[in-house]
């Protein structure tokens, strides 16, 4: 075990180690980032506390999670602060958006997780015949838990949660885009846990490229796919096992016969909660050719509906929320441009505060793709349309860029619907809505290829987290090989030739 003492200096004892007593000194975070050697022993604790962990029980685990969850009951408030302060969320949204999706994957693991921890029994074929089997999911055992910024809380927590479903321990490093969040987090993680058990790490890349040398047993990245292929990459030096959570340019396919009020009200609240920020958001729209004004016509109203109904500016919304930073704030007013000058037209926004970093939710026609907001996943409120000419056309065009993240698709007809969905490849598909699927605990969530690797939420979290191991269980006695093993004489070829023809 270890035990904390929250002086300037934070001191680690080791106790019943099968290395010497020792006592490690590790500066706090907000004096020196700790070293390499310090996150070494940092890891090599919860190596400890993971091998004691193998044997937990579902009431253990979920004793973890109750804590979580009372945690922020107590100190929701704090969260929306928190938010508030490092990006302008608005309060409802991080209700929404941060704290459910938490608060609903604890009470989903709470509820489920007698049955995910029981062993599966399974068939038995033929050939393995007086054999019993059974899948015993056991923890992996020390996990690396890499969050992004855009849903700080939401995105760091609920890994966690898997984490300590399955029986991990976890090293969590939150962005450092959102330093109120993460001394939230920080402080949460600090009173709920000792470091041997869970353990937070504040720093900038550095801190994340040491942690990425380390042996972990798992590691849980959400971020973009350039970086994801770093973490893919320092993975495989220590052969660790990753859940990559990407992103990727989620396309929004409107067919001929969508309702076209309804699928605007829907892209609209998809696309600019949390300002476009979002992994999962429309990233851009294939409307038919006949549908595009109309689409347009109805996207305008559903913005003046949700966030400017008294006709002052959607500046003065108090439910827009702000760009992270300068850096993406500038990122994106240069992506109008470069649209702007090379032939997009403007048909809603287009105006920007630098001051308050504010963009206005901005609908582009006209874009091609020799224009950055076609090249490169927009993250943010900009929201480029495309006409096609058939079905067709749209596929192909989704199918001539990376596997997004999600695929979006309205349309009544059920024969073009399933065509969609045979013949295009995204992590999960939503029909006639936009980033629901998030919310669904009992949906696989992540990508494919270029948008990720693995998935999340609910039992699939957990499974990230577990090793799926085979018990195979023998008679004694009794040897369903015996007459296989050499000398190979010619009544061993004969079952050969039978198990090859018949299993």
């Amino acid at each position: 075990m270890i035990t904390l003492f929250p002086e300037k200096y934070l001191y680690i004892k080791f106790i019943d180690s099968p290395e010497p007593s020792r006592i490690v000194k590790m500066l706090k975070h907000k004096s020196k980032a700790p070293s390499t050697i310090n996150l070494d022993i940092l890891l090599q604790s919860q190596k400890l506390t993971s091998l004691a962990w193998r044997t937990s029980t579902a009431m253990e685990r979920i004793a973890h999670l109750k804590k979580i969850g009372s945690w922020i009951k107590d100190n929701q408030q704090a969260i929306r602060e928190a938010l508030k302060n490092d990006f302008g969320k608005p309060e409802a949204e991080t209700d929404l958006s941060e704290i459910f999706p938490v608060t609903a994957e604890i009470n989903h693991s709470i509820k489920n997780l007698k049955k995910w921890m029981k062993p599966n029994s399974v068939p038995t074929p033929l050939p393995m015949l007086g054999t019993s089997s059974k899948i015993y999911l056991e923890p992996k055992g020390t996990s690396l838990i890499i969050s992004p910024w855009n849903y700080p809380f939401n995105l760091t927590i609920g890994p966690l949660i898997s984490a300590l479903s399955a029986g991990c321990t976890a090293i969590i490093k939150p962005s450092e885009m959102t330093p109120h969040t993460s001394d939230l987090v920080s402080t949460m993680i600090s009173e709920l846990f000792d470091p041997s058990e869970v353990a937070v790490v504040l720093g900038e890349v550095e801190i994340s490229t040491e942690l990425l040398k380390l042996p972990f047993d798992h590691i849980f990245f959400t971020g973009s796919p350039s970086v994801g292929k770093i973490v893919m990459k320092a993975a495989a030096a220590n052969l660790t096992s990753v859940t990559l959570e990407l992103g990727g340019k989620s396309p929004v396919i409107l067919n001929e016969d969508a309702d076209l009020t309804d699928a605007a009200e829907k892209i609209i609240w998809g696309k600019y909660v949390n300002c476009g920020q979002t992994c999962i958001a429309p990233d851009y729209i294939l409307v038919h050719e006949s549908q595009q004004e109309k689409l347009i016509m109805e996207m305008k109203v559903a913005l003046q509906k949700m966030y400017d109904p008294d006709y002052k500016g959607i500046e003065k919304s108090p439910d827009m929320a702000r760009i992270i930073n300068d850096k993406h704030f500038k990122r994106l007013t240069q992506t109008i441009e470069d649209a702007l000058s090379e032939g997009a037209a403007l048909v809603f926004g287009g105006k920007y505060t630098p001051l308050t970093r504010y963009i206005d939710p901005t609908i582009l026609t006209n874009v091609n793709n020799d224009m950055q907001v076609m090249q490169e996943e927009i993250f943010g409120p900009i929201l480029p349309i495309l006409s096609y000419s058939s079905l067709e056309n749209a596929i192909a065009y989704v199918n001539s860029k990376p596997k997004p993240l999600a695929l979006y698709y309205f349309g009544k007809n059920s024969e073009q619907t399933s065509k969609v969905l045979r013949e295009t490849s995204s992590g999960n598909t939503v029909i006639n809505d936009c980033v629901l699927h998030f919310l669904h605990l009992e949906l696989p969530f992540g990508g494919v290829n270029n948008s990720g690797i693995g998935k999340a939420h609910g039992y699939h979290g957990f499974l990230a987290f577990s090793n799926e191991k085979g018990v195979l269980k023998q008679r004694v006695g009794i040897n369903n090989v015996t007459l296989l093993r050499p000398p190979y004489g010619i009544k061993a070829k004969q079952i050969i030739a039978s198990l090859i023809k018949w299993f």
